[in-house]
């Protein structure tokens, strides 16, 4: 591959566009693409006082369009008494109710707006799960479309990519005889957030439903650059690499994780049997992007050009660094469905300003959504560890799942190549109470496979308790 200086205003090192063709003269979109990718260049190393500033007046327009097209936002609005004609201050924002996962089931139609800014192109619907047992969906524009292929660009970017380099993707496709093994499916380039301003490698793509055996194989025959995935199933990937089944592929430079919560367990497992880094994306199917890790550092930078991330402790203040909250969201450019102060149901550690350099806020970690968290029977709440990387020295355990039934009961599901003895039980319950805290009383259950669910995601820790109130 041969350098390619990048002719444009983005201050991107040469070493990310290692054997990528640059069009001679770009298209609407690639122009659009680049300038955005010049305009988020300048933003990130604004202080955080300059890009809160800058978010106060673009809530302020979103503020204004969803009063005035959106009946649900009409009427929240005035049952406040927000007066929209006064300056806008955080103060003010921040005493706004909530939006719930529930007032989008219920009030779909009246938080849609009646109309859209022209130039914001046409309305598209998306649809969540609904893994929750709470399916919503969510009305975007194209403009909002836009902004999704602008972080995505700008993620590669960030992390120097070979954008010319093969990229191979083990993700969820809605078409369930799409992108099967052995062959999986092929495309010339990465996508259209980095080809509608270059023209980058081939890419390969293989469903998430297929057999860790097949997945192995479809890598080793790709033998990709880049691997994108979610973390559960990278995890089970790197202990079959490990048993020595295959050796890793040997072009892998870095892999990318979504949809999940990437553990530091899982984190430090997998760099040491891939032995290449894992970068990882925050984001969800309503929002978008949230946060992407840190070039340089592991934290995640809030994508503030784009959205709005309030970390709330159990009084609705915001936490401090260190400390850990709700995730509340808003995401600034959608005016066909406006989402103000949205709850995602995740939770997360706000971080300290990051040594890189720019002004974006830091989560220090991803901890999980509301329905992964353990109850304990005194009421207590937070997210279980299962010390998962030393399960394999008590039996050949391939996959597991545990769902708390009860305040005292957890069902530990397994899939084993093999029996497990009694004796190794009690090892099991001591391992895992021993890490838990607390003796609960542990129900293994063996199966042939536990299964993700309809968009391809997999939870290791599903509670089916109310919490105390």
């Amino acid at each position: 591959m041969r350098r390619v200086a990048l002719p444009s205003p983005v201050n991107v090192p040469a070493s990310a566009l290692l054997g990528v063709r640059w069009p001679a003269v770009p298209a609407a979109a690639g122009a659009t693409a680049l300038a955005i990718q010049f305009q988020l260049q300048q933003y990130q190393w604004w202080s955080a006082d300059a890009l809160r500033a800058h978010q106060l007046t673009q809530l302020a327009e979103l503020l204004r369009h969803a009063r005035a097209t959106a009946p649900f936002w009409a009427k929240r609005l005035e049952d406040r008494d927000f007066d929209l004609r006064a300056p806008l201050t955080w103060d003010r924002f921040e005493r706004l109710p909530l939006l719930t996962r529930r007032d989008l089931q219920d009030h779909e139609g009246d938080l849609r707006c009646r109309r859209v800014p022209d130039g914001h192109g046409p309305v598209f619907s998306t649809s969540t799960s609904g893994s929750t047992g709470q399916p919503v969906t969510v009305h975007k524009t194209e403009v909002a479309n836009v902004f999704w292929r602008a972080i995505t660009l700008r993620e590669h970017l960030w992390h120097q990519r070979d954008l010319g380099a093969k990229l191979a993707m083990i993700r969820y496709v809605r078409d369930a005889n799409a992108a099967r093994p052995p062959r999986g499916a092929r495309q010339d380039g990465w996508g259209p957030s980095t080809d509608w301003a270059y023209r980058t490698g081939p890419a390969s793509l293989l469903a998430i439903r297929s057999d860790v055996k097949a997945q192995a194989k479809w890598l080793q025959r790709e033998n990709p650059t880049y691997l994108l995935s979610y973390p559960s199933n990278l995890l089970l990937l790197a202990r079959h690499f490990q048993r020595g089944d295959k050796p890793v592929p040997p072009s892998l430079r870095q892999i990318r994780t979504m949809s999940e919560t990437l553990t530091p367990d899982t984190r430090r497992f997998c760099e040491e049997v891939f032995g290449v880094p894992i970068v990882d994306i925050y984001s969800t199917q309503e929002v978008g992007y949230v946060a992407l890790q840190c070039p340089d550092h592991l934290g995640y930078h809030v994508q503030s050009e784009t959205v709005i991330v309030e970390v709330l402790d159990d009084d609705g203040r915001p936490c401090r660094p260190g400390t850990v909250g709700r995730v509340v969201v808003t995401p600034l450019h959608n005016y066909a469905m406006p989402l103000i102060r949205y709850q995602v149901g995740d939770f997360a550690e706000v971080g300290e300003p990051c040594p890189c350099g720019r002004g974006l806020p830091v989560l220090k970690r991803i901890l999980g959504r509301v329905r992964n968290m353990l109850t304990f029977p005194d009421g207590r709440r937070n997210w279980p560890v299962f010390a998962d990387d030393q399960f394999v020295t008590i039996a050949p355990i391939r996959q597991y799942q545990f769902v708390q039934k009860t305040r005292e009961r957890i069902e530990v599901r397994f899939v084993a190549d093999r029996v497990v003895t009694p004796e190794e039980e009690d090892r099991f319950r001591a391992l895992i109470n021993g890490r838990l805290g607390y003796d609960f009383d542990l129900v293994f259950t063996y199966h042939p496979s536990i299964p993700r669910d309809v968009s391809g995601k997999f939870e290791d820790f599903k509670s089916e308790v109310e919490p105390l109130s």
